[in-house]
């Protein structure tokens, strides 16, 4: 009686835990940039502007210090799939320096997406929050 018991109970414990499902958390993995912060990157920047206007790079290569990468990958987690937030793969942003420390060359700008999922279009909608 005791094995059957047990065995029905090992049984239910591991049905539940099927039905009920797994908490799965959000992975957001690089530096999340937008098209508009992307576009205002130009040819003859500095290094200190590009780190003004985007943040410090995701990569910086030790070997090759005139390369920065800005890359970014989302996972959405249980919550944000059932938000129906898309996940973010590929985006990967690429300036180049000269020996100066001024930009010549930027590429991946076509990876960049309009606004990110899961974050806010822009700052505004962060600092204009109502008043509690």
């Amino acid at each position: 009686m005791q094995k059957i018991m047990l065995t029905l109970f090992v049984t239910s414990l591991l049905a539940g835990c099927s039905t009920l499902g797994v908490y799965k958390v959000d992975i957001p993995q690089g530096t999340p940039l937008t098209q508009a912060q992307a576009s205002k990157i130009q040819v003859g920047m500095s290094h200190q502007q590009v780190r003004f206007l985007l943040g410090s790079p995701t990569i910086t290569d030790p070997l090759n210090p005139l390369r920065w990468d800005y890359v970014y990958n989302y996972i959405p987690g249980t919550y944000a799939k059932k938000a129906k937030i898309p996940a973010a793969h590929g985006q990967h942003l690429k300036i180049y320096f000269d020996q100066n420390g001024i930009v010549n060359k930027i590429e991946g700008l076509e990876t960049i997406p309009e606004s990110q999922p899961g974050l806010p279009g822009s700052k505004e909608a962060i600092l204009t929050a109502p008043p509690l």
